[in-house]
């Protein structure tokens, strides 16, 4: 007897197809995703064969939204977010309006009404969390400042999200032409939806970050891996189901929250092990989900408004981004990052052109160009990032062979031209010969790794002292002024292929590690002894346990991180004559 199992079919068949297509794709030198997404549009009802339950793979896909928003949160703090808030709200707000208008001005030439084109234009403003952290983490931006505000971008545009599709279901009478709202009940609306966002905000900040990280410490306390990783997801998709079913918000902001939280704490990183797995799984659902959405007869059927929807989402939407990023007074590099970055629209969009469908303030058509503009930018977005990154690195060379010149002692001359460097790739290039580029020789320096506050002090030290000190930095800001000053710099992650050796690690007498970031401290520590088994690494943690594991890694002094300020680092230095101890 045959039966149907339709959850199994689903991510059985979803599976198979993204695995092999994205193996194709990976052999053709593209991302994965794009592979998936094509997986999506083979198993979905719109082509022939075998149909995945274009139900349930909406729900599984809802499932990699909330696990990828919590390791969101396990990578972006309350803090970075707070840090960014001077650029992201404002940014993401006049974004959202600029996309708005732009939706609503094609939605009028396309004969629509107000209403279908506000909410079009909607649906075109808010890109998606998923593919914006995939490309940070594809890069290694996740934690530079472009990922910081590119992120904090996000959770802002995701928190007025909420506010829309709270309010397209009480407006559908408005926004559809078929009735009428009083003025009173759309400010009661608005009230209601912000008392209910604050009140959860409010909950997580006071009432999550004492339970959260108590009910993990008892379930380290039982010593079962299983029963810790059982409670990462149990927190994670709990968090969401409760900040939508007793608060109204998305399930994305409520699993953000419960990451954030936990990043404060001494088990974020288990925490992202714990849950990296079941994370990923459920992404490549998650682009398999929104290939399944995709009519491609709506290439044939509208081409020329399928365009002008894509060039809203890529063109307006990203120019209105580097505007607004410009005008904060970052760098360009900066600026083009986060457009990029945005050029894309995902999961939300999907929600509102559902609802918009659904109150029939949006006709078929408009659904169709929202899914079709939003596969198309999906799968454009990566290859951006690879244009961007060869745009940089060109920028990069031309401007360093323009306007560097070396003096007759080989250093930069008193106008010196910081060179930036391509995002992700080890720059070895410090001093450029009126020939070549040329990395000159160096030996028994100090590498330090992080130029942060703290960084930038122990800079200052080991200046005075006389001691040759070359940075590693993945801050493209701090790298260019670092250059500007004329200390020697290596831009990008510290673990991308040979970065360490850029910073010539291997000729070096100490490492000098500032970052807060536990795995990676410890893979340095280990990568650098590697390379240089004499090396003297000192670095720092708040908590005992991972001093421990930085000691076992092969630091040779782990200072307390209570004393933040590098002066102070530096005092510790000379009273334990670690100094000394380290110049040999």
């Amino acid at each position: 007897m045959h039966h149907s199992f339709p959850l199994v079919e689903t991510i059985v068949g979803g599976l198979f197809f993204a695995f092999v297509l994205g193996y194709i794709a990976h052999k053709l030198r593209m991302p994965p995703l794009v592979g998936y997404l094509l997986a999506g549009i083979i198993v979905g009802p719109y082509t022939k064969g075998f149909t995945a339950d274009m139900h349930l793979s909406q729900q599984l896909a809802e499932l990699g939204v909330i696990l990828l928003m919590f390791g969101v949160g396990l990578h972006f703090s309350i803090r970075d977010l707070l840090a960014v808030k001077r650029v992201a709200i404002p940014g993401a707000l006049i974004q959202i309006a600029l996309a708005t208008l732009l939706g609503w001005l094609l939605a009028w030439l396309a004969g629509w009404s107000t209403g279908t084109g506000v909410v079009f234009g909607l649906a075109l403003s808010c890109a998606s969390t998923v593919v914006l952290i995939a490309a940070l983490q594809r890069w290694h931006l996740d934690d530079s400042t472009q990922g910081r505000i590119a992120t904090g971008w996000l959770i802002v545009e995701d928190i007025a999200m909420v506010f829309v599709l709270v309010m397209i279901p009480a407006l559908a009478p408005v926004l559809s032409g078929q009735g009428s709202v009083s003025g009173a009940n759309l400010l009661y609306l608005l009230g209601k939806t912000s008392v209910q966002i604050i009140a959860f905000v409010v909950v997580m900040l006071f009432l999550g970050r004492k339970l959260i990280p108590w009910s993990l410490q008892r379930v380290v306390s039982t010593g079962s891996p299983e029963l810790f990783r059982l409670a990462v997801i149990a927190i994670a998709l709990g968090c969401a189901i409760l900040a939508n079913y007793l608060f109204g918000v998305s399930f994305a902001l409520g699993a953000f929250f419960a990451g954030a939280i936990i990043s404060e704490t001494s088990m974020n990183h288990t925490a992202e092990d714990a849950s990296s797995g079941l994370r990923e799984f459920f992404t490549v659902l998650f682009f398999v989900s929104v290939g399944m959405l995709f009519d491609p007869s709506i290439i044939i059927r509208e081409p020329l408004l399928l365009l002008a929807t894509l060039l809203v989402v890529v063109v307006g939407k990203s120019l209105g981004a580097f505007l607004i990023v410009r005008i904060f007074r970052y760098p360009p590099q900066t600026a083009l990052t986060i457009a990029v970055a945005l050029a894309q629209i995902g999961e939300f969009s999907f929600m509102i052109a559902s609802l918009g469908t659904v109150y029939k303030i949006l006709p078929p058509l408009a659904s169709d160009l929202i899914l079709g503009s939003a596969l198309i930018s999906i799968i454009c977005n990566p290859f951006l990032f690879v244009w961007l990154n060869r745009y940089l690195e060109k920028q990069s060379q031309q401007k360093t062979v323009a306007t560097a010149s070396v003096t007759d002692s080989g250093m930069l001359s008193d106008k010196p031209h910081a060179k930036v460097a391509a995002p992700i790739k080890p720059v070895s290039i410090y001093f450029i010969d009126e020939d070549m580029a040329v990395a000159p020789p160096v030996s028994n320096h100090t590498v330090l790794v992080g130029a942060g506050p703290v960084g930038q002090e122990i800079i200052r030290h080991l200046q005075e002292q006389n001691e040759t000190v070359y940075v590693q930095e993945n801050r493209l800001e701090v790298v260019t002024e670092l250059r500007a000053r004329q200390i020697p710099v290596a831009y990008g992650h510290a673990l991308s292929d040979g970065m360490l050796d850029a910073v010539f690690v291997a000729q070096a007498k100490n490492l000098i590690i500032t970052i807060q970031n536990t795995t990676e401290v410890v893979a340095i520590i280990k990568a650098a002894l590697a390379l240089n088994p004499q090396l003297q690494i000192v670095t720092f943690s708040r908590y005992e346990k991972d001093k421990l594991l930085f000691i076992q890694a092969g630091a040779t002094k782990v200072v307390d991180s209570q004393i933040v300020l590098a002066n102070e680092i530096m005092q510790v230095f000379e009273t334990a004559s670690i100094t000394t101890e380290l110049t040999g």
